[in-house]
């Protein structure tokens, strides 16, 4: 074997060309960033000169002293859209869901034991107060009728007889024929028979109720539900278990939940027979189906802060159905003279809400107070004013004071906010939550 040249290893060698490998990287890589600089310093200040520009920038050429700052470029205008602040009556509605709640709901069931023999309806079928519903086989409660009378009629006859016996003996017993003791058993025999008799009458009265028992009744107008116990089976008075859900559904009424805030303002609109709901589904007309308020709860919830409302509708086109999920809007009050904007104006600062209006080609800041916003229009109290421009898109690109530059026509602003008919935004709530900035 032959001794390693230079007294180096192979390994050595080695390790030293990749050592070499790894400088001549490193200081590419810190050419390439100070090229890069200068050219970003060149953009920058507008200077031209790459070469000066490399030079300031690795610290081979600082500029003299009391030399001016380089210019800064300005910023471009950013493009918005506005729209002008006008001053009108504004409405003050709530928009929250609703649920659709039968006027009455019953659960049909048997008050006498037997065997269905027919239901003389079918599933899903209206029925009114009073139709037959179901029958129970009849016969054993006819025959237990049939007794009672029978055993009614034997003991009034008797009755006649004793008491027949009770007049003879009184009579006797004035001319000392009939003891008095024999006297006082008859009429004692004649009242006791009248006591039985009372009696039948209160068995009979019984059986006819349990007769007419087996025949069941709708108790209510409405729309059946399925048939829970078929004909063919056996049923138990007073059972828990139904043989039919009757729903009345016209009307119907619809319950809905408002914050407890606004009770006052409920309380009011009520005692002016003002406060009226509508929902979003279509009448025969094409306009939203509207009814008045006529139930306001006596308790505020304690889980939700809420207080519960309920309208009635005729429902005369069954467009609604106990259960339905419904949007409902109320009208609470109405802000005369409000100075409004759209809600997309407003903005979230860390001072808080305020607008951007627009004047000389600058965006200027302006703190707003927001009144009422129904996630539409927007009322508020602030130094925007009547004719201002407000932007209404385009806000994450402003600076303020900055330059902007207004593009496309203004949007529409929504006027028609009040009852029926009510236009707006799809907030559910129709609050006063933050907005946040475009």
């Amino acid at each position: 074997m032959n001794a390693p040249v230079s007294g180096r290893t192979t390994d050595e060698r080695l390790e030293d060309s990749k050592s070499r490998r790894g400088m001549v990287r490193l200081f590419s890589g810190v050419v390439l960033l100070l090229i890069l600089g200068a050219f970003w310093y060149a953009t920058t200040t507008g200077d031209l000169d790459l070469v000066g520009a490399f030079r300031r920038v690795t610290g081979l050429e600082t500029a003299p002293a009391g030399a001016p700052p380089p210019a800064q470029r300005a910023a471009p205008a950013a493009p918005v859209r506005v729209a002008e602040v006008v001053r009108r009556d504004l409405t003050v509605i709530r928009r929250t869901p609703g649920t659709v709640i039968a006027n009455t709901a019953v659960q049909v069931t048997s008050r006498v034991q037997g065997i269905i023999d027919s239901a003389n309806f079918k599933e899903g079928q209206f029925v009114k107060k009073g139709e037959l519903l179901f029958q129970i086989d009849p016969r054993p409660f006819q025959a237990a009728l049939d007794q009672a009378q029978a055993q009614a009629a034997r003991d009034r006859a008797q009755l006649v007889s004793t008491q027949a016996d009770a007049d003879r003996a009184m009579m006797l017993a004035e001319r000392g024929i009939v003891s008095a003791q024999q006297r006082d058993q008859l009429v004692a025999a004649a009242n006791a028979l009248r006591a039985t008799i009372a009696a039948d009458q209160a068995t009979i009265n019984i059986a006819q109720l349990n007769l007419e028992y087996s025949r069941i009744s709708s108790p209510v107008n409405g729309k059946t539900g399925p048939i829970l116990v078929q004909p063919g089976n056996m049923v138990t008075a007073n059972s828990t278990a139904p043989l039919v859900s009757i729903a009345e559904i016209q009307p119907v009424k619809i319950s809905f939940s408002l914050p407890q805030s606004d009770l006052k303002l409920i309380l009011e609109r009520q005692r002016k027979q003002a406060l009226t709901a509508i929902v979003d589904v279509d009448g025969a007309n094409g306009e939203p189906l509207s009814a008045p308020v006529d139930f306001v709860s006596n308790a505020v919830s304690d889980k939700s802060g809420t207080v519960e409302l309920r309208a009635t509708f005729d429902n005369k086109d069954l467009v609604f159905l106990p259960g339905q999920l419904v949007n409902v809007t109320v009208e609470l009050d109405k802000i005369a003279n409000a100075v409004v904007v759209p809600h997309d104006a407003l903005n979230e600062g860390p001072q808080g809400q305020f607008v951007y209006v627009v004047e000389n080609g600058k965006a200027r800041q302006q703190p707003v107070k927001v009144l009422f916003d129904d996630a539409n229009n927007v009322a508020i109290d602030g130094n925007a004013k009547p004719g201002d421009k407000v932007i209404v898109e385009g806000q994450i690109r402003v600076n303020p004071d900055g330059a902007v530059t207004v593009v496309g026509a203004p949007p529409p602003v929504s006027v028609n906010l009040g009852l029926p008919g009510l236009q707006g935004g799809d907030d559910a709530s129709g609050g006063n939550g933050p907005a946040t900035t475009k």
